[in-house]
């Protein structure tokens, strides 16, 4: 039986490289602050990294609340998922309706790559409402995919935005 402990060393690790890699795209953003404001889609791709970062942030911490029942944890998954699935959602209609330049492919890849993440999430907070223990699977495959969002957007807020 999968116990919310065993997860303890998983959520420590993704306490900490969420919170480094979140302090990178911020430091990213204020130091290509005008270029980044010259672009019309990259602040709200910058906003989409912080969304996504923050909540693995706030996810690996909340499960490592002390005798917490796995169901509570649950809940608290699945809210952060939706939060995660929804704000970058929100950030990208309105982006979208003020550049008419970008392709539909690129929408749907900047889509996929925001929404791929907090999907395992919220899936993950259904399983852990139900007592099903396997859902911390999904969170490592979720915390995973936002990790790798995160390194690329920071890399577009770094260096692809000075090419």
């Amino acid at each position: 039986m999968i116990e919310m402990g065993d997860w303890a060393n998983f959520l420590v690790a993704e306490v900490g490289a969420s919170a480094a890699l979140t302090g990178l795209v911020v430091v990213a953003i204020s130091i290509n602050l005008s270029r980044i404001l010259s672009f019309p889609q990259l602040p709200g791709r910058a906003a989409e990294a912080l969304v996504l970062l923050g909540g693995v942030l706030v996810l690996a911490s909340a499960g490592l609340v002390p005798h917490q029942p796995m169901e509570l944890f649950g809940i608290e998954t699945l809210v952060i998922g939706l939060i995660m699935f929804l704000a970058p959602l929100t950030i990208q209609v309105r982006s979208f309706k003020a550049d008419m330049v970008l392709s539909k492919m690129r929408k749907l890849i900047r889509f996929l790559l925001t929404a791929g993440p907090s999907l395992p999430i919220v899936g993950a907070g259904l399983l852990l409402m139900a007592g099903c223990g396997s859902g911390f699977y999904l969170i490592a495959a979720g915390v995973i995919l936002s990790l790798i969002t995160g390194v690329l957007t920071t890399w577009v807020l770094l260096i692809e935005i000075l090419r």
